[in-house]
């Protein structure tokens, strides 16, 4: 991968970025936003604090290669199984993926039980805000297909 961020196609299908429903942090999606695009990605960022059904309408609306939920405030754990569940709901997105990252919960990152319930709930991965976190989802997304066309 080339150390330059490359210019996603415009038909290229986006990857959604939400921060949780209660979370209104900003730079955490900033950050991601970024790092996405140099990894080739057209991003759709929806911002802090996305209620669920506009996360679902975006989704359906846009079909995006990837949906990433970021939570820095500690209720990712709680919030994600909820919004999971609502996107879920929906068969038309079961073939893409989401994922949900960041400071899971309040009191430190989620042990092997939260990740399986996560999973089983419908994340594809599951990245706490640890170096290891952020180095498997870096490696996530050097596994993405840089500018998937619809």
């Amino acid at each position: 991968m080339s150390p330059f961020p490359t210019t996603p196609d415009p038909g290229a299908r986006p990857v959604l970025v939400a921060g949780g429903i209660s979370d209104s942090h900003t730079w955490n999606l900033v950050y991601l936003h970024l790092l996405l695009e140099e990894h080739g990605q057209r991003v759709v960022n929806l911002g802090p604090c996305v209620p669920e059904d506009l996360l679902i309408a975006e989704a359906l609306h846009r079909r995006p290669a990837l949906i990433v939920v970021s939570s820095v405030n500690g209720h990712g754990y709680h919030d994600g199984m909820r919004t999971v569940a609502r996107l879920r709901e929906h068969p038309e997105l079961d073939a893409v993926p989401v994922v949900i990252g960041g400071k899971l919960g309040i009191e430190g990152p989620p042990g092997e039980e939260e990740v399986a319930a996560l999973r089983a709930a419908g994340y594809d991965a599951v990245f706490d805000d640890s170096p290891a976190g952020v180095a498997a989802f870096r490696r996530t997304l050097a596994a993405l297909p840089q500018r998937a066309l619809v």
